[in-house]
């Protein structure tokens, strides 16, 4: 099973590279789980249309008892990619990171990994804070690997340089290893040779290069990732490469 938690700097298009690589990877004909673990609850939105899932902690707050299915708390969304969102805490009242460890351990209890069964599970983590809550997606099995997503941005290079100091500072606890960066085009000025430079310094690979697209927002606006909007364009391509890649190192590691 590919098992892949995105990381990187508030509003870097983290949710719109999940999105989209989870409907690559549906598209490819593999079961997909998508699971947005941020307070704002917009992960999966592009996989259903525009139209928002119940996340999690809203439902819990709503009903007297916990949900007794994942139906409860989920929306089949493109290509039958499985979508839920974790949802976050009243605002000021709470913590975000509570929220998700509160939603993993319902998902343990309601057995959606074994009734499910999917080939791949998203994780799509706000921000750039590996620690507590945030953190539950590369422990315990969740998620063996991480992409960060980045830009040419001197605060989104931090922010990824901040990431995965943090991954590697967890590798002797068995948690999971940086796999490597999407970068997420901005047009900064010399933003491929600065979002390389910082690669080869970290030591990681580039595992895709998406443009900054016109065809990227046209689908959002309509609800859509753009493997469902317009599969023939460059960003679609990119995505479904990247999706090809992982299932083939999947394949290989059996």
């Amino acid at each position: 099973m590919i098992k892949l938690a995105l990381y990187g700097k508030g509003g870097i298009g983290k949710s719109t590279c999940t999105a989209n690589l989870a409907a690559a990877f549906a598209s490819l004909g593999k079961r997909v789980i998508q699971i947005g673990c941020d307070p704002k609850a917009d992960s999966t939105m592009n996989l259903l249309g525009g139209t928002p899932v119940m996340p999690v902690m809203d439902y819990m707050r709503e009903h007297d008892d916990e949900p007794t299915s994942v139906d409860e708390i989920s929306k089949t969304g493109f290509g039958g990619v499985l979508c839920i969102e974790t949802g976050g805490p009243t605002p000021g009242l709470g913590c975000a990171g509570r929220g998700i460890i509160t939603t993993f351990s319902l998902l343990e209890e309601l057995e959606l990994f074994e009734r499910f069964k999917p080939d791949v599970v998203l994780y799509d983590v706000l921000g750039d804070v590996v620690c507590g809550g945030f953190a539950a997606p590369i422990r315990e099995g969740y998620a063996s690997q991480v992409l960060i997503v980045t830009s040419g941005e001197k605060m989104a290079l931090y922010a990824a340089n901040n990431i995965n100091s943090a991954v590697k500072n967890f590798e002797d606890r068995s948690y999971a290893k940086v796999r490597g960066i999407i970068m997420n085009r901005r047009s900064v000025e010399n933003e491929e040779e600065k979002v390389r430079a910082f690669a080869e310094k970290a030591g990681l690979e580039i595992a895709a290069d998406i443009p900054r697209s016109d065809d990227i927002i046209r689908c959002e606006d309509m609800g859509k990732t753009v493997i469902e909007g317009d599969p023939r364009c460059e960003a679609a391509q990119r995505f479904l490469a990247l999706a090809k890649k992982l299932i083939e190192e999947d394949n290989d590691n059996e």
